[in-house]
């Protein structure tokens, strides 16, 4: 059984910003008032008649008794991927350009104690990177690095954005989370979106995953969405990872926390990503909450009748086949041409790091164009034009 109660949650570290945001507590509140609910065929029903759903409504599709329900919510998931976002299917890649890290996520191969073999790459080898992931016809980028401010300044990731601006047409950034003066220099050198998963929104499973580290500081890294709106940007992501906890409690946090922003900020565009955990070197040995394929199925069908504005994004944590049925009925936008290492598209680094977990899909993109056409969707490199 695992021990969960180790020490306490840091608020907040004397640099990071504090903003003045009421949505946590939401979330906490909202939960705690249903989750005791017991859930009805026919509360499942009423709710999919509804085109607006509240709260409620959607906790009743993630519960185990919606699980009989799939076909029907398939239909209306599927109506409203197709209303909203026709057969598109939006393409991009991550771009890894450091591993270091100083925090001690227990299932992370980027953990600062894991023994992986650590890099980060300077501009030249930034820029070689990006010409060999620009050559097979990606347009949007997400450049990641792990999360050490020391290794990966801000600054650092800042020119790294502007020279993403140079190949790519959309550039978004998942790193550390960061304070609001930071957000607006990386905005202004190119980057277009933020993602910061919250791993987990339960506070416990928090407590017992970042034994040390800023990610300790569970507020900060659940206001980080609004303090990249607040620095102007355009578009935040949330995600969850989903085997840490109760699938349904995060799942419902997890759409929950995305309505809320998006109702607090109504220009932000907001998407939603969906991982599983996956193996990796390094991680601790756990017992983690397993969801098998029908219940995530479920849950990224809740997610799409709930929000169906939210762009909602599957990795290749998620094999082939998974993300092709997952695209006809929920997703919009998935990853191709993926390597979660470090310096290994150009091959002409000298300093190439360990990957941070094993992918399921590990397609092209012209493989992934290929098998979407043939089910009859329509890849998307950019919806944007640049002035």
């Amino acid at each position: 059984m695992i021990n969960m109660n180790i020490g306490k949650v840091t608020d907040y570290f004397p640099t990071m910003d504090i903003i003045d945001s009421n949505i946590k507590d939401k979330l906490e509140k909202s939960y705690k008032n249903i989750i005791n609910k017991k859930v009805l065929q026919a509360d499942v029903l009423a709710s999919l008649e509804k085109i607006d759903l509240d709260d409620e409504d959607f906790y009743n599709l993630l519960s185990d008794t919606a699980s009989n329900f799939l076909d029907k919510m398939g239909k209306i998931a599927q109506d409203k991927r197709v209303r909203y976002f026709g057969n598109n299917v939006f393409l991009f890649s991550p771009l890894y350009i450091a591993n270091y890290c100083e925090n001690s996520c227990r299932y992370c191969g980027f953990r600062e104690k894991s023994n992986i073999k650590r890099a980060k790459l300077n501009r030249n080898e930034i820029e070689d990177e990006m010409k060999a992931l620009a050559d097979t016809g990606i347009e949007e980028v997400l450049i990641l690095t792990g999360e050490s401010e020391r290794f990966s300044s801000i600054d650092y990731i800042a020119n790294a954005c502007k020279l993403a601006s140079k190949y790519f047409k959309t550039v978004g950034i998942e790193i550390y989370p960061a304070n609001i003066k930071d957000y607006e220099k990386l905005r202004e050198a190119g980057a277009d979106f933020v993602t910061v998963f919250q791993e987990s929104y339960n506070k416990k499973s928090y407590n017992y995953y970042y034994p040390y580290g800023h990610k300790r500081s569970f507020v900060y890294r659940i206001d980080t969405q609004e303090r990249a709106l607040m620095a102007g940007f355009r578009g935040v992501g949330f995600g969850a990872l989903f085997g840490l906890n109760n699938p349904i409690e995060e799942a419902y946090k997890l759409g929950l926390h995305a309505k809320e922003v998006q109702r607090k900020y109504p220009h932000a565009e907001v998407s939603i990503s969906l991982p599983r955990i996956r193996p990796t070197h390094g991680a601790d040995k756990l017992d983690f909450c397993e969801i098998d394929d029908k219940k995530f199925f479920q849950i990224m069908l809740a997610l799409r009748i709930f929000l169906p504005f939210a762009s909602i994004t599957l990795s290749t944590r998620e094999d082939k086949d998974f993300r092709n049925l997952a695209i006809k009925y929920a997703a919009t936008k998935i990853s191709a041409s993926v390597d979660t290492s470090i310096g290994h598209r150009s091959k002409r680094s000298k300093d190439e790091g360990d990957e941070q977990f094993e992918i399921a899909d590990s397609r092209s993109c012209d493989d992934v164009i290929k098998d979407l056409k043939s089910f009859g969707m329509s890849p998307v490199f950019t919806d944007y034009i640049n002035l």
